[in-house]
């Protein structure tokens, strides 16, 4: 944990500046340039004319060398830095457009807002942007329940895998980690055209995730006000989810809130039958939206001061 005290400085960064439009609309930003990369890569190596195994083997390859070069430029940044502390907080201020914090709290807000004033539309217009689902099949818990199952999933792929890895190795750790991530969330779903070539993506994105996940997931136990409901239900539902990671700070989320989340969902016209998380639960509604953001904030608030007492230790 060399470099906690550098993921502090990302943090702070990005919960007090974000990542300001008008340096998006100059830059870009980092995961915008890695989704270049993976474009590139997934249009010349990713052939439909290959048989499956062939593909399978590309996207190997393909996730491997996107994965790469992201440690080898995080490497490279990192070794010609000063040392000491100066360091830390150059490698801070690197780190902080990869870390998420303040974008997930404003995006999962903006969908509480206008649900909360039984504007529909305008709730369903911000859940279609943080969320895969068709909107317009969400009714009032169907929106509040998009929203903070992304709010819970989010935290862990957004803020803590990264955080977790600059931690543990800095600049590279980071960088690899976002790769990683964007890898998954470009080619590593079940697609037609990414079933084979994105097979890597997903597995190496599962590994990575292991740790943050459940570490995410005990955050929100210990920063809950239903602690012993939440850790219940981490316990006995987590991996009832489809995804080995997700399920842990979902169903931490779920107990912490008193609400079920999951279940059958709609996916570009077809449902997908997910079982409940806290079945017999009610449904969430604008209000556990905020309550969630309040899980949130304090579980990340915990997070960094723990960084800082391992950067202090």
């Amino acid at each position: 944990m060399g470099f906690a005290g550098a993921m502090v400085v990302a943090m702070a960064a990005d919960a007090v500046l974000g990542w300001p439009s008008w340096l998006f609309a100059r830059i870009g930003h980092p995961v915008t340039w890695l989704g270049r990369l993976i474009a590139t890569v997934d249009t010349a190596w990713n052939r439909a004319s290959d048989p499956p195994a062939f593909r399978r083997a590309a996207g190997v390859a393909g996730a491997l060398a996107v994965i790469a070069v992201s440690i080898a430029l995080g490497w490279v940044l990192q070794s010609v830095l000063p040392w000491g502390w100066i360091q830390i907080a150059l490698v801070g201020v690197l780190a902080w457009p990869l870390v998420a914090l303040r974008s997930l709290h404003d995006h999962v807000a903006a969908v509480a807002t206008p649900l909360q004033a039984r504007d529909i539309a305008g709730a369903r217009d911000a859940v279609s942007r943080i969320v895969g689902r068709d909107p317009a099949a969400l009714d009032e818990p169907g929106i509040a329940r998009a929203a903070i199952e992304s709010l819970a999933e989010n935290a862990s792929d957004g803020i803590v895998a990264p955080v977790f890895w600059g931690a543990v190795f800095g600049l590279p750790g980071i960088l690899g980690y976002k790769a990683i991530n964007t890898l998954d969330s470009m080619i590593g779903h079940r697609s037609e055209r990414h079933e084979a070539f994105g097979w890597a993506a997903a597995r190496i994105d599962d590994v990575a995730n292991f740790v943050p996940a459940r570490v995410t997931g005990f955050l929100f136990v210990l920063l809950a006000q239903r602690r012993l409901e939440a850790l219940s239900c981490m316990r006995r539902d987590a991996r009832r989810h489809r995804s080995p990671n997700a399920g842990w700070p979902e169903a931490a989320m779920a107990g912490a809130l008193g609400v079920r989340l999951s279940g059958p969902r709609i996916y570009h016209g077809s449902v997908t039958n997910e079982p409940w998380l806290n079945e017999g639960a009610r449904d969430p509604l604008a209000a556990d939206i905020n309550h969630g953001l309040a899980v949130y904030r304090r579980s990340m608030l915990l997070l960094a001061a723990v960084l800082a007492i391992l950067a202090f230790a």
